[in-house]
């Protein structure tokens, strides 16, 4: 059996869509409903799975002991992945404590764990961009997330679990299903109707210097090759620690919004706008994946571009489907 926590999320629905895809049914989906949650609902809409376990009942059971079926992967793929909420102590319940339980269960039953850790780990980026696990204690994240995801690469990391299981830092993911994540949703996602409607869109100012406005950088990485490399993951239980993972490659928001305007035939037309005070002195002005540990351990395949990922994505926005 496979587990797959915050399956009806953005990254955890499009791993349960791509195990269909390879004829897996045998999982055991996690996740957790608030009241009338139906765009998230939707994520896990015609997918096959064996389970559902609501995330506080699956605590309960891996607090109990083994299951009654074998578990060969878990994908701890659940988090409150917010960058501008502030509430520390539910990060260390959810992000932190939650996950501490998960990764002990899965030592306790031998069975393989992929957890998500994130970018936001490298704060401004002044330390680099780094998945040498000797550098991780000297990383300094912006923001509760970001801190919530450092603190549980440093406890794998002093429990001696990296040698037994996979860290994914996520760079900027963005594709499919995450129509419910609000403000937390990619600009693509947030302003493809606009775009279409109106022709324009929005993308925050610069206030640094060194980059002009909607020069900011980010390492995008469509989700469908995000999904391929935790398989890989999955498939490959010698490659272990805590891994980088985005193209590898920095492009501007200006890039990213000239992609969105190609794919739905429009001319560029970009607004700049205020950046919230509370992200202003959060705010990173550039990542980029060093991905040469990933390519060492063997992950070959190459990522699509940023150009076809919005294309390819704008094709589930026009028809508001998921994957």
């Amino acid at each position: 059996m496979i587990v797959v926590t915050g399956a009806a999320g953005f990254i955890g629905s499009c791993l349960v869509a791509k195990l269909n895809e390879s004829r897996r049914q045998d999982i055991v989906v996690v996740d957790h409903y608030d009241g009338d949650d139906d765009l998230k609902k939707k994520n896990l809409a015609g997918k096959k799975y064996a389970r559902y376990f609501d995330k506080a009942e699956f605590l309960k059971s891996i607090r109990r002991g083994p299951f009654d079926f074998n578990v060969d992967c878990i994908f701890h793929m659940g988090a409150c992945s917010s960058t501008i909420l502030q509430d520390v102590a539910y990060f260390q319940t959810n992000n932190f404590e939650y996950s501490c339980h998960v990764a002990h269960w899965a030592v306790k039953s031998k069975s393989r764990l992929i957890y998500a850790s994130s970018a936001a780990t490298y704060g401004d980026g002044v330390r680099g961009y780094s998945d040498d696990e000797t550098k991780i204690s000297r990383l300094k994240p912006l923001n509760p997330y970001g801190e919530s995801k450092q603190k549980f690469d440093e406890w794998v990391l002093a429990q001696g679990y990296q040698d037994r299981m996979v860290g994914v830092k996520f760079f900027n993911v963005f594709g499919p299903n995450e129509y419910h994540k609000g403000d937390m949703r990619s600009i693509i996602a947030k302003a493809y109707d606009r775009v279409v409607s109106e022709g324009t869109m929005a993308l925050f100012k610069s206030y640094d210097p060194k980059y002009k406005d909607g020069e900011q950088m980010r390492d995008f990485i469509y989700v469908k090759d995000a999904v391929d490399a935790l398989l890989f993951f999955m498939d490959h239980k010698d490659v272990n620690g805590i891994f980088n993972l985005g193209m590898g490659r920095a492009r501007t928001w200006n890039d990213l919004a000239a992609a969105l305007f190609s794919a739905v035939g429009k001319p560029v037309r970009i607004e700049y706008s205020e950046m919230p005070e509370v992200l202003k002195t959060r705010y990173q002005y550039f990542t980029q994946a060093d991905i040469s540990k990933l390519r060492r351990a063997g992950y070959v395949k190459p990522f699509l571009s940023l150009e076809d990922a919005v294309r390819d994505y704008c094709g589930y926005l026009k028809n508001k489907t998921i994957w």
